[in-house]
């Protein structure tokens, strides 16, 4: 049998693969990434280093199978069927998780430690929980086309400011995930770009490029943001 990242050999115990994978979270949040080693991770867990072994090469692989299999619990969030609201409640999730969850505490030690480490870097190119997950909501909460970005692109820029403000050391409770979704969809997204350039009538004044007045929604743009949020200039709306 062959794990995600691991060797082949026999069948795993669940028992020992799940005291495996609690302990590398216990022990990078209790003594930081590069203290911990294989032989504390199978002592914390109860097994034999062979045991760990059989299955992982490096603890760096385990903490990205443990970080994984949490954050797909953690990052997933029931639909909205508005996509503001949908976007706003997976960077809620997101942002709890990077912040008070042991395993999200983990994959930013992970992070971390591939910005010297080019094997994690690697590791971390092959399998991205946080953007994998992005990738989910994004392709539910809009319609098909209208992202302006590549969907790696897309994840990242979803993704980006809260996870810059955490690692930063910034406090997460100043961060607003409505703004930075409406301003996500305003920035991402073909219909949002469009109505965000409005045209100058001949007396100065500006409307968006549907043609429509100020107040009034574009059907393309309906689905993902208020005509008036992306018609707005320094932050302040603009009036006819």
């Amino acid at each position: 049998m062959s794990s995600e990242h691991g060797k082949v050999g026999r069948p795993r115990s669940e028992q020992a693969r799940a005291a495996i994978l609690h302990a590398v979270d216990d022990l990078v949040v209790e003594l930081g990434y590069s203290a911990v080693t294989l032989k504390g991770i199978a002592e914390r867990a109860g097994v034999s280093r062979q045991t760990v072994y059989r299955w992982w090469s490096t603890k760096a692989e385990i903490l990205l199978e443990a970080s994984a299999t949490d954050a797909r619990q953690e990052l997933e969030v029931p639909h909205r069927q508005d996509p503001v609201d949908d976007l706003t409640a997976y960077l809620d999730a997101l942002i709890v998780f990077l912040t008070t969850s042991d395993a999200g505490r983990a994959y930013r030690a992970l992070v971390g430690e591939a910005q010297h480490d080019a094997t994690v870097g690697e590791l971390l190119r092959g399998n991205d929980p946080i953007g994998d997950s992005a990738a989910v909501v994004l392709e539910r909460a809009l319609p098909a086309g209208s992202l302006s970005l590549s969907m790696p692109q897309a994840t990242a820029r979803l993704v980006g400011p809260a996870f810059f403000w955490v690692v930063s050391g910034r406090d997460p409770g100043a961060l607003d995930p409505r703004e930075l979704a409406i301003d996500f969809i305003r920035q991402a997204t073909h219909s949002a770009a469009e109505a965000s350039s409005p045209t100058t009538r001949a007396d100065g004044s500006r409307r968006c490029n549907s043609g429509r007045e100020d107040d009034e929604l574009p059907p393309t743009a309906e689905a993902l943001m208020p005509c008036r949020r992306a018609c707005s200039w320094g932050g302040r709306r603009t009036t006819a």
